[in-house]
């Protein structure tokens, strides 16, 4: 199973850190993949409601990030990286750039599906499923790992 990390938060969320590279660096370095909100507008940024931490296209690079585009310009310049990505507000369902179903909370679930916080509606994990991204991902590793 693959477990993410969402937005770099491990155990619980921190809006303060959220996003920061640094951040996103301490979860790879526990052992977890990364759900981080891209934007681009002259160059590339991390950040969940704007634009704010300025990062190359080669950070982006890291085969344990899952690259959510925030604006049309982050998802046409994420096509020519070698990084997973995908686009989505409130879909039930998103096929990433990988084949995974970036599955919303709550929605049912597949083979394929990376269950998406699963905390925020209860949901109940089956061991079918390919990934969680979750704010406590430790949690989840410890459970189904």
């Amino acid at each position: 199973m693959i477990f993410i990390s969402h937005r770099g938060n491990i155990n619980g969320i921190n809006k303060k850190f959220e996003n920061n590279p640094n951040y996103i660096q301490d979860a790879i370095d526990k052992g977890f993949n990364v759900e981080i909100d891209v934007w681009y507008k002259d160059y590339f940024f991390l950040g969940h409601d704007k634009p704010q931490y300025k990062i190359s296209s080669k950070f982006l690079e890291n085969s344990k990030f899952w690259c959510h585009a925030k604006n049309l310009e982050a998802l046409e310049k994420l096509q020519k990286l070698k990084t997973k990505y995908f686009w989505h507000q409130n879909d039930d369902y998103t096929l990433t750039s990988n084949g995974y179903l970036w599955t919303y909370p709550g929605k049912k679930l597949s083979k394929k599906s990376i269950c998406v916080l699963p905390e925020t509606k209860k949901t109940k994990i089956k061991k079918f499923i390919s990934g969680i991204c979750s704010d406590f991902i430790e949690k989840y590793k410890k459970k189904y790992d």
